[in-house]
């Protein structure tokens, strides 16, 4: 069997080496991309080197951030420049393969195999790549360069920034086990956790511990962390124009202010399964199933879940199961600060389904056929041309004038 030749490219610090780009003045400067303070999003989303220096860390508040580094220059996200500028990248990725798989927006997997006879080994591959973006873009890029997608992933993350590192089947073991287990993609946070408590503490372990403890405490999973310690990942890097089956589809948001009355949870509610909806339509999918999550103002979160009694992709009906959901459970011990519908145990929409004496059918075809007429207007006329009147006026729902769609992680890492 052929060895195959995988690369990882990882834009390094991306939100924050774009801003740096279009704006020179910032790039001697420590820089974060926050989330806006007055919508109470103030975290670190991204941070350059110079942040990253004062110990300024992404994912916390801005006031921490500030505390660290008071000369801290803060800018707010633009996803539309982030959007282009990952594009841009992935267009010089396809100069060199058509197996170009997405792994968030700045991350991506290429399998360059069948590439190697016209331009050189992976490590020549990758080199040419991190030159062509930094030329071309003025972005840096780090490169791993492996024989899987597990091995490759785990390169880049090794030398940062605008390096490119080699793992082969003749040097991983010397490379990498000596890394801690959680380093691994595979190995959550609370997997590393459990591993500890049994002495496993790096890859390494990992890749030499017993496999009935592992498939005892993990099932599978523990199983396939071992294979892929041992570098057994076999999954494949997808086409560019592959489409991932959609397991779920949810919609969240921070409040400008804390709810506290059902009264103004409800159209919250609405405004969200709205959204929902119209991602089950166009992805021509159904539920059979609505999950509510609700975070309260001391940041803890609860979720709970409901089965439908028929599959829907009509927003009145997703709202209105999740607004029962919420009735039924949260005892309003504390205001709310966010919430999040997503829509779980999804069909295809055209899966014949038997009629209930207890549903107007009528009235159904009526309701998709208004679906669809919000669908075209929308597609037309953009997102807000038309509402429910009920999420018109809703002055705490935090307002964006930029829809913007994530390539998010695939999670396409399977044994054959």
């Amino acid at each position: 069997m052929e060895t195959r030749t995988i690369l990882h490219a990882d834009l390094n610090n991306f939100y924050a080496s774009v801003e740096c780009m279009l704006n020179p003045e910032l790039r001697s400067k420590p820089v974060a991309v926050c989330g806006r303070v007055e919508e109470r999003h103030g975290i670190v989303l991204a941070k350059n080197y110079i942040a990253k220096a004062y110990g300024v860390k992404t994912g916390e508040s801005v006031l921490e951030a500030r505390f660290k580094c008071p000369d801290l220059v803060m800018v707010p996200p633009h996803y539309r420049e982030y959007m282009k500028y990952s594009r841009l990248v992935r267009e010089i990725y396809m100069d060199y393969t058509d197996l170009v798989e997405p792994y968030g927006m700045d991350e991506n997997w290429l399998d360059v195999t069948g590439s190697t006879h016209l331009f050189g080994d992976g490590e020549t591959i990758a080199n040419t790549i991190r030159e062509r973006v930094k030329f071309e873009l003025g972005l840096t890029v780090s490169v791993g360069v492996s024989f899987n997608k597990i091995f490759a992933k785990l390169g880049s993350d090794m030398k940062k920034p605008d390096a490119v590192t080699c793992i082969t089947p003749e040097n991983f073991c010397n490379k990498i086990w000596g890394l801690p287990a959680e380093e691994m993609l595979g190995v959550g946070r609370s997997a590393s956790r459990e591993l500890k408590r049994f002495g496993i503490h790096t890859i390494g372990q990992l890749a030499q511990a017993d496999e009935r403890l592992l498939s005892l405490r993990f099932g599978i999973n523990g199983l396939r962390m071992k294979q892929f310690a041992n570098g057994e990942d076999t999954s494949k890097v997808m086409p560019s124009d592959y489409h991932f089956p959609v397991k779920s589809v949810g919609n969240g948001t921070t409040f400008l202010t804390d709810l506290h009355t059902e009264a103004e949870v409800k159209p919250m509610i609405l405004a969200l399964a709205d959204n929902v909806a119209a991602r089950l339509r166009s992805a021509h999918k159904k539920a059979r199933g609505i999950a509510l999550m609700v975070r309260c103002n001391d940041l803890s979160w609860r979720e709970w879940q409901e089965k439908l009694d028929h599959p829907s992709q009509n927003a009145g009906e997703l709202a209105g199961h999740a607004f029962a959901v919420f009735q039924q459970n949260y005892p309003w011990v504390k205001p709310l600060r966010a919430m999040a519908v997503r829509a779980i145990r999804l069909e295809d929409e055209d899966v014949t389904e038997q009629l209930s004496i207890f549903r107007d059918g009528e009235c159904l075809r009526k309701m998709e056929s208004v679906d669809r007429t919000v669908d075209e207007i929308r597609s037309r006329f953009g997102q807000y041309a038309i509402r429910s009147a009920a999420t018109m006026r809703l002055d705490k729902l935090a307002k964006t004038d930029e829809e913007i769609e994530l390539t998010m992680p695939s999670g396409m890492l399977t044994l054959a």
